[in-house]
């Protein structure tokens, strides 16, 4: 190192870490994006670690970046903590946390309506996004679907859903109450975008089946997939937990693997009550009794 690190330093990169964008974090902590330039730019000189990096047009944080962001937001938590409990009176910091949109649509929107809107705060990105707010410190608890468990991060698992076929309730296939892959041989599927992960795995388990399909058109998000079903333009396969739309119905898929849903965190993170409660109000809605339709979802 080439010098001490101070707290201010340590405060305007971690605002610049949240939005990867000088304008939007200058703004943020009143300064003039120049001076938040000359801060970011002598920390990474004083600690002698690049922290940040360009690739296209955005802005990305390096390893070292993301570690030094962590280390700036619980910084500052510890302090307002430590603050509060001299003043004697409970920090005002809210929990934060991560999911993409399908858990916000399908599984937390009890929990987030329960939670007092000061004591909890939302971040919305995909996996990879959801995965990196956790590990810089951004997020709190996160909440994702995850193929594999990340060694640096606490995990549990929240539910796990069938993988279910969507499809207009006047279908032929509505009739029965599972499907196969097999069955829907010849249909033209409303997808993701290529290199999607929920593409991917639909594209390798179609053709292990050897079952032909076409694309009906690609769809980004759950909602306006099951628009591209209701306006008849092909059927759709999707995670269980999501809910059809008037005139369409779920059918689980028997020979897909079931989507699990994790919540996740750095560890020592429940160490802090309010992250604990949290994770235990989410736990304990989505174990709670619910009205089991013929996707099958099972709670966990």
């Amino acid at each position: 190192m080439n010098g001490e690190v101070s707290s201010d330093a340590l405060t305007a990169f971690a605002v610049f870490a949240e939005h990867l964008n000088f304008t939007r974090a200058a703004a943020e902590l009143h300064i003039s994006q120049p001076a938040l330039h000359v801060k970011v730019a002598k920390l990474a000189r004083t600690l002698d670690r690049p922290l940040y990096h360009r690739s296209g047009r955005r802005l990305v944080l390096t390893p070292d970046g993301e570690a030094v962001a962590r280390f700036a937001r619980d910084h500052d938590e510890r302090l307002t903590r430590f603050l509060g409990e001299l003043r004697a009176t409970p920090p005002h910091q809210p929990v934060i946390l991560a999911a993409g949109q399908g858990a916000y649509l399908y599984l937390l929107g009890p929990v987030i309506r329960d939670s007092l809107p000061a004591r909890l705060r939302l971040v919305n990105g995909d996996r990879s996004q959801t995965l990196a707010a956790v590990r810089t410190g951004r997020a709190h608890i996160g909440v994702a679907v995850l193929d594999t468990l990340p060694d640096d991060l606490t995990t549990e698992l929240l539910a796990s859903y069938p993988q279910t076929a969507i499809l207009p309730a006047t279908h032929p296939l509505a009739r029965r109450r599972r499907l196969r892959l097999r069955d829907l041989a010849g249909a033209a599927l409303v997808v993701p975008p290529p290199q999607r992960p929920h593409r991917i795995a639909l594209e390798r388990a179609l053709r292990a089946a050897g079952v032909e399909w076409s694309v009906a058109v690609e769809a980004e998000g759950w909602p306006l997939t099951l628009h591209f079903v209701s306006l008849g333009l092909g059927l759709a396969v999707v995670n269980g937990c999501v809910t059809p739309t008037a005139g369409l119905v779920s059918r689980p898929l028997a020979d897909l693997p079931d989507i699990p849903y994790y919540a996740f965190h750095r560890p020592g993170a429940l160490d802090d009550p309010r992250v604990a409660d949290l994770l235990t109000r989410t736990r304990t809605h989505l174990a709670s009794p619910r009205r089991h339709d013929q996707a099958g979802w099972r709670w966990l």
